[in-house]
C-alpha cells in the first residue's frame, strides 16, 4: 500500500479552522456569530506555530542559564570536549539593544572542534531598562553583558572554563558591547557578598563586526555627517521608545546634559594602553570611507573602526581593522581570528 503523505502543520492548522467553522455553521446563529468573530484570531494563531523556530548548529551543554533574576538575564553554554580547562568566547547579539536573541552564533562548530567553549547571552533591551527606571537606559544591556562574564568566570570549575582566555564577540550593538567590555576598567567588587560581582570582568581579546565604537554624538558627526544612531542609549528615543534613530539631533543638542554617561557607556572613552588586542571587521562597508562623508550605513560603517583604531595606535593597543578596500591578510573572519588567538599554534 502506498504510504499516505503526512499534511503539513500549515494545511492541518488551516483544515482544523475550516472544520471549526463548518461546525459552526449547523450550530445556534450566536455560535455562528463568535466563530466568524473569532476567524481572524484563529489565523493568526495558525501563522505562527508554522513558522520554524531558529536554532543553533548543535544543541547547548545548558540552555536558559540565569545570570540574574530579570527574564531576559539568562545565557546558553556549549562546552568543548577537553581534559584541561577551555578558552571561552562570549557572544553578543546584536540589534540595537532594542531587539535580537542569543540564538545564533557564528563559527560554533568550529570554536568546539578547537577545544573553545562557547556561551551566547540575553540581556535586558534599552526598553526593559527604562521601564526599570535605569538611567541611562544603556546601564541594562550593557551592564548585564559585565554581570554574564562574571557569572561564567564563576562557573570556571564546574564547566571546566579558563579564565584567563575569555573573549567576546557581537555585531552591531553586541559589538559595541564587547569593546565596552574589552577597554573598562575592571568593574569587579572585591568585597562584594555576592560571590558573582567578586568576578573579574576583564577580557583577554574581542573581534567584532559592524561595531559602534563610539557613542559622543560630537565626535561621529564631525566622521559621519549622516550619523542617526546612539540616542537611545541615554534616553532620547521618542514616544514610547519608538523612534531609535530619530531623535539623534535631540541628543546631540543635549549632549552636554549627559555627558557624564557618555563617557560611561562610549567604548572609545575607556581605551588606555593595558587594553586587549582587537579584531574589528565592517562587511556591511560599500567602498573605502573617507571621513567626513556621509554613509550608505552609518551606523556600520568602517569609518567607526577608523575612530577607534586611531586611538588605539595612539595609546600601543594591538589592532586589526578589515573592511573593502583593506583586508586582513591573516585573519578571513572573526573565528579565524579568535581560534588563533585563544588556541595558538604550538612551536
Amino acid at each position: 500500500m502506498a504510504a499516505i503523505a503526512k499534511p503539513s502543520r500549515r494545511r492541518r492548522s488551516a483544515a482544523w479552522l475550516a472544520a471549526g467553522l463548518a461546525a459552526a455553521l449547523i450550530a445556534s446563529p450566536a455560535a455562528r456569530a463568535q466563530a466568524v468573530k473569532d476567524e481572524p484570531k484563529a489565523k493568526a494563531d495558525a501563522k505562527p506555530a508554522a513558522k520554524k523556530a531558529a536554532r543553533y548548529e548543535v544543541p547547548p551543554t545548558y540552555a536558559n542559564v540565569h545570570y540574574g533574576d530579570h527574564e531576559r538575564q539568562v545565557l546558553d553554554f556549549f562546552k568543548a570536549d577537553s581534559p584541561t580547562p577551555t578558552p571561552l568566547v562570549v557572544n553578543i547579539h546584536g540589534g540595537g539593544w532594542v531587539a535580537g536573541d542569543k540564538v545564533g552564533v557564528g563559527g560554533l562548530k568550529r570554536y568546539l572542534a578547537n577545544g573553545i567553549s562557547v556561551a551566547s547571552i540575553n540581556y535586558r533591551y534599552i526598553k526593559q531598562a527604562e521601564e526599570q527606571g535605569l538611567k541611562p537606559p544603556v546601564k541594562g544591556p550593557l551592564e548585564d553583558a559585565a554581570r554574564a562574564i562574571q557569572f561564567l568566570r564563576s562557573k570556571a570549575g564546574e564547566w571546566n572554563i579558563d579564565k584567563t582566555k575569555i573573549a567576546a564577540t557581537g555585531g552591531s550593538a553586541g559589538a559595541c558591547s564587547s569593546l565596552w567590555l574589552a577597554f573598562h576598567d575592571d568593574m569587579a567588587k572585591p568585597d562584594s557578598p555576592d560571590p558573582v560581582a567578586r568576578e573579574s570582568t576583564r577580557l583577554f581579546t574581542a573581534a567584532v563586526s559592524g561595531a559602534q565604537t563610539s557613542l559622543e554624538p560630537k565626535q561621529l558627526r564631525e566622521w559621519i555627517p549622516n550619523m542617526r544612531y546612539g540616542g537611545h542609549a541615554f534616553g532620547f528615543s521618542g514616544p514610547g521608545g519608538n523612534g531609535r534613530d530619530s531623535q539623534f539631533q535631540k541628543f546631540y543638542d543635549h549632549r552636554d546634559e549627559v555627558a557624564d554617561w557618555i563617557k560611561e557607556y562610549s567604548p572609545i572613552a575607556h581605551v588606555t594602553r593595558d587594553d586587549p588586542p582587537i579584531f574589528m571587521i565592517y562587511p556591511a562597508q560599500d567602498k573605502p570611507p573617507v571621513k567626513g562623508e556621509e554613509q550608505k550605513d552609518p551606523t556600520h560603517t568602517a569609518l567607526l573602526g577608523l575612530i577607534l583604531e586611531e586611538k588605539l595606535k595612539a595609546e600601543g593597543v594591538e589592532s586589526r581593522l578589515d573592511y573593502i578596500g583593506r583586508k586582513d591578510p591573516e585573519f578571513p573572519d572573526i573565528p579565524s581570528y579568535l581560534i588563533a588567538k585563544l588556541k595558538p599554534a604550538k612551536p
